[in-house]
């Protein structure tokens, strides 16, 4: 071969080599776990934006790579895999769980973060143990799931009253309640009326780093709310259900008809001891003279009736709630239909509530660099309240003071009254009240938003995102004729009270990734938002009907129309918030946030304020020397501190404003318009600054893991609603003044007691502790009574002691025979209340009231036991709070007041000369100069355990259900509130009746607790 062919065949071969080592292949394959193909996978070309995902068949197919591409296959919950093409044109890959990723991605504010990155204090909890409690209130069902969050569930109610704190009290005037995130949507709460089954996560932000993000909302915690999405395969349908038995859990001890007439008659005996001049002056009758009335009394004075009124006014309660969904999807869009209908019978008569639920959601992969999606949530909410009216003769207050003598309706059809009988109150037994006098209310609620994320560059997203939530509230209230004492004075009573809020917010962040030489990562986020709310009102009513056909319906019937009232108003806020995350050799994490909010509810130069936070977390268990450690598989300190703020107040306070008042001039209704409150330009944010230091412990192959927090809150620059001089002709006005702290410590514990292939075991405990204390209040640091008041102040708010005190006297017991002297100089006798005299002054007046209690625990908590043998699954739920008392002011009227009405069968402890040693007054008629105060004998401790949940399940074996085309079929049986151990008298030591922001444990006649038996399934196809 000749040079000039050499030269030529050597370019060639050179030329051939270099174009082949540049060619341009198509690389194609599956992507599988143990189980079989894995739709969705993100499949992507290392160091560039190419890439794609894995079909419904877990096949893919890449175009034009270069021989020397690395694919990187990742998919949550599995290792990160990575491999050279070298020239193959078909690569299948098999992916291995991640047992350390798997189910620890979080939500956090704007965003998601691994479990294991995070510096904050977030607790999570799963679909699965929401839905492990048959609750309509999904707020039920997040009690005892969290650290540090205080659920009380205070009624029996369809739907329930609860009460959500996290981290205790943070305020006096502005709210203590969380803020809500839905699905992105800021504010979206209570979430009473979300339907549990649409929950597809909730985690709870408690520490500053992790709730700074919102800012001026974030100081009483965040709850975010994650609802379900749609699929990333073929179409799937799947239900739910169950149906629940509920029965009165506990009933009080009352007196019967015999107990009753005795009682009355020792009560009339012992009058002329008591009031020896009204004695002379005839002012009681003998009862012995009542008794020949013969609708109630035999020929012999004996009872005719024998009422249990507890029975009469309460039922067994059936509740159904059905759930079905559509899914379905692929590697680029998806959908979800979600349908949900629930009928809950209360316990009590006529009680109920309905929902009616229907929510889509869509998301879709328009480009490579751009997807959108959103989703729309509808509900609609019946429910008849029967616990209205806190004070008045309610169905729950005549349940225990109807007579047991009266029967529900006499043989001709009319309903038994406490009138029937001389001297007695006359209201009405409580089935004729269950039955004719309704308050239903109708909620509809339309949350929605809609998003649009961008990728504009690698690792740079901007998300745009619009969200709304639009309440419409209608409260028709309706009293029957008929009913004495409430609505027969005035033939009939109706009213209809609308209510309409629309909250819409719109929101732009980018969000920025990137990784540096393996051992450095940022993601930092910065956005702006803005948000508006408004609110109206309108009254109307009237009295004086001719029947009661019509009710609320028509109400130009009634004769006597009532003042129609009309309300608005509206606020704003303006926001800028920004987060940075830096994680250095997967060992350090560091984390800054900020947000500047600016509202419309404060002062002209005080709208606008930032609030910081910063945290840092050591993972120490990926150091050297305890990474291969075989004890210690996870160990993170973390620490943070930060400021939050609380808008959460009346509108417009800082302000003078407008009131109207009426008067009747010449026999005409006239109106006037006035100043109503001061105006405080300087009105400005309430801030809480908190400290928190947490631990993270994983051991034995994380069998057991530990999780620590303590805090340390403070709140300065409180919005309080304080006094001014009455020379000014105003009460009080808005100012910033005073300040309150939190110190806690939360602890949960989970442990894999036993795991094996046909048995495990695994235990769940948490606890918290939170103590709270008032550190000033003004300048003078007076008391504050914030409410209720009932006969006297119950409630006070005094430095150096816990928000939600009790306040009133002393029940030393009674006085006895050997005592007559001494209780004389007060004015009393042997048998009377005997209350201590706290200054020695020699009277018992407001000076002598002292703090008696508090309603909120020093501790509570709850234990999960969960086992599983084969296809059977069994969970113990234990509830538990101690170191909270009640002020049962039930006791003042159904204890108290003998002789007008029934009463507890306690009062058959009262004082004899035999049985002295007694709490207990000397029975006798009420208006024998009976003493009637607050005091500390209605105060009980409400500390308990309950039994709130034991669920035993069994799944279908698979080779079963591919017979039935099945993909899953569960079905389950569950007990609730199945055992309850406390020292409490009343229904249930988990009550308030008043809603009054320090009223937990307060309670005058509360709706009852039922304890329930459920059956239900779960179905997939």
């Amino acid at each position: 071969m000749n040079s000039k062919r050499f030269k030529m065949f050597l370019f060639l071969a050179v030329f051939f080599c270099a174009a082949n080592a540049n060619s341009q292949a198509t690389v194609s394959g599956t992507v599988s776990d143990e189980n079989g193909p894995i739709p969705g996978v993100n499949v992507m070309v290392k160091g560039t934006s190419q890439g794609t995902q894995t079909d419904f068949d877990g096949n893919y197919s890449l175009e034009n790579l270069k021989e020397d591409a690395v694919l990187i296959f990742s998919f949550i919950g599995y290792s990160k895999q990575e491999v050279t093409v070298n020239g193959k044109t078909i690569i299948n890959m098999s992916l291995q769980e991640d047992t350390e990723s798997l189910e620890t991605v979080v939500v956090v504010g704007y965003g998601t973060q691994k479990k294991s990155d995070l510096t904050g204090s977030v607790s999570t909890i799963d679909s699965k143990s929401i839905q492990e409690s048959p609750v309509t209130n999904p707020e039920q069902a997040l009690a005892g799931k969290a650290t540090g969050v205080n659920v009380s569930s205070n009624s029996g109610r369809p739907g329930g009253n609860t009460n959500v704190r996290i981290r205790g009290s943070s305020s006096i005037n502005a709210s203590n309640g969380p803020l809500y995130v839905v699905d992105g949507v800021i504010g979206a709460g209570p979430i009473n009326y979300l339907n549990p089954n649409d929950i597809d996560s909730i985690e709870v932000l408690k520490d500053a780093s992790a709730t700074a993000i919102y800012g001026a909302r974030g100081a009483n915690g965040v709850i975010i709310v994650s609802t379900k999405r749609g699929g990333k395969s073929e179409g799937t349908i799947s239900y739910s259900g169950y149906t629940s038995i509920g029965t009165i859990a506990r009933k009080l001890g009352v007196l019967t008809s015999s107990e009753f007439l005795q009682t009355e008659l020792n009560s009339y005996n012992n009058a002329q001891k008591y009031d020896p001049t009204g004695w002379e002056q005839g002012k009681y009758n003998d009862p012995m003279s009542f008794r020949d009335d013969r609708r109630l009394f035999d020929e012999s004075g004996n009872p005719l009736y024998d009422t249990d009124w507890q029975e009469e006014a309460t039922r067994i309660a059936i509740t159904q709630n059905h759930n079905l969904s559509f899914t379905g999807g692929d590697n680029k869009q998806s959908y979800g239909l979600f349908l949900n209908y629930a009928n809950q019978e209360g316990i009590m008569l006529e009680s109920y509530l309905k929902r009616y639920s229907a929510r889509f959601v869509m998301d879709n992969q328009i480009k490579d660099w751009l997807k959108v999606g959103g989703g729309m949530t509808f509900n609609h909410v019946e429910e008849n309240r029967v616990d209205g009216g806190t004070g008045a003769l309610t169905p729950l207050r005549m349940m225990i003071e109807t007579l047991p003598i009266i029967p529900v309706k006499y043989p001709d059809g009319t309903y038994g009254t406490n009138a029937d009988y001389p001297n007695m109150e006359g209201g009405e037994n409580p089935v004729n009240l269950l039955k004719n006098r309704s308050s239903l209310y109708k909620t509809q609620t339309v949350l929605g938003n809609v998003y649009a994320n961008f990728i504009l560059a690698d690792g740079l997203e901007l998300r745009s995102s619009i969200g709304a939530n639009i309440v419409n509230e209608q409260n028709n209230f309706y009293s029957g004729r008929s009913l004495r004492q409430l609505s027969a004075d005035y033939d009939g009573e109706a009213s209809v009270n609308n209510t309409r809020t629309n909250y819409w917010q719109f929101e732009n962040y980018l969000t920025y990734k990137k990784e540096f030489n393996e051992d450095h990562s940022i993601e930092a986020l910065a956005g702006i938002g803005w948000q508006q709310f408004d609110y109206f009102n309108s009254f109307a009513g009237a009295r004086g009907f001719s029947d009661d056909f019509y009710q609320y319906n028509n109400l130009g019937v009634g004769s006597s129309p009532l003042t129609p009232r009309s309300d608005t108003y509206k606020w704003s806020m303006n926001s800028y918030f920004g987060r940075l995350n830096y994680n250095m050799m997967g060992k350090y994490l560091f984390t800054i946030t900020g947000r500047l909010d600016g509202s419309s509810r404060f002062g002209s130069d005080k709208k606008n304020s930032f609030f910081p936070s910063g945290a840092f977390a050591w993972r120490v268990s990926e150091e050297d020397f305890l990474k291969d450690s075989n004890v210690i598989n996870n160990l993170k300190f973390r620490t943070s501190y930060g400021e939050t703020g609380n808008t959460e107040i009346g509108v417009y306070q800082s302000l003078a404003s407008l009131s109207t008042s009426t008067a009747i001039l010449s026999g005409r209704r006239a109106t006037g318009v006035g100043i109503g409150t001061l105006a405080n330009p300087d009105l400005k944010w309430e801030k809480t600054a908190q400290f928190d230091a947490g631990l993270e412990l994983g051991i034995f192959k994380n069998r057991i893991s530990l999780d620590a927090d303590v805090y340390y809150k403070k709140t300065t620059d409180m919005l309080l609603s304080a006094p001014v001089p009455t020379s000014s002709g105003y009460s009080s006005i808005y100012k910033n003044v005073g300040s309150m702290e939190n110190k806690g410590l939360e602890i949960a514990l989970e442990t894999r007691n036993i795991s094996s292939d046909n048995f495990s075991w695994s235990t769940t405990f948490n606890i918290s502790f939170n103590k709270n204390e008032v550190v000033e209040l003004g300048q003078a640091n007076d008391d504050i009574f914030p409410g209720p008041y009932f006969v006297s102040n119950t409630n006070i708010l005094r430095v150096g002691e816990p928000v939600g005190s009790f306040y009133g006297l002393i029940r030393e017991g009674t006085w006895g025979s050997e005592e007559a002297s001494e209780a004389s100089t007060y004015g009393l006798l042997p048998g009377d209340i005997k209350h201590k005299d706290i200054n020695g002054d020699g009277e018992i007046n407001a000076a002598d009231r002292v703090i008696m209690g508090n309603g909120f625990p020093k501790g509570f908590g709850a234990l999960f036991n969960t086992f599983s043998y084969k296809n059977f699954d069994l969970t113990l739920d234990l509830q538990f709070s101690y170191g909270n008392d009640i002020l049962n002011m039930s006791r003042s009227t159904a204890e108290d007041r003998i002789g007008q009405a029934s009463s507890f069968s306690s009062i058959l402890d009262g004082w004899t000369p035999g049985n002295q040693a007694t709490n207990i007054a000397q029975n006798r008629p009420a208006k024998s100069y009976y003493t009637l105060n607050v005091d500390s004998r209605w105060v009980e401790d409400g500390s308990f355990i309950r039994g709130r949940n034991l669920i035993l399940g069994y799944n279908f074996d698979q080779d079963i259900l591919d017979k039935i085309g099945f993909n899953q079929l569960r079905i389950y049986a569950s007990l609730q509130n199945f055992f309850l151990l406390t020292d409490y008298s009343g229904y249930d030591p988990e009550v308030a009746t008043y809603g009054d922001a320090f009223a937990q444990g307060i309670t005058f006649f509360d709706y009852p607790k039922p304890r329930t038996l459920t059956l239900g399934l779960n179905l997939n196809f």
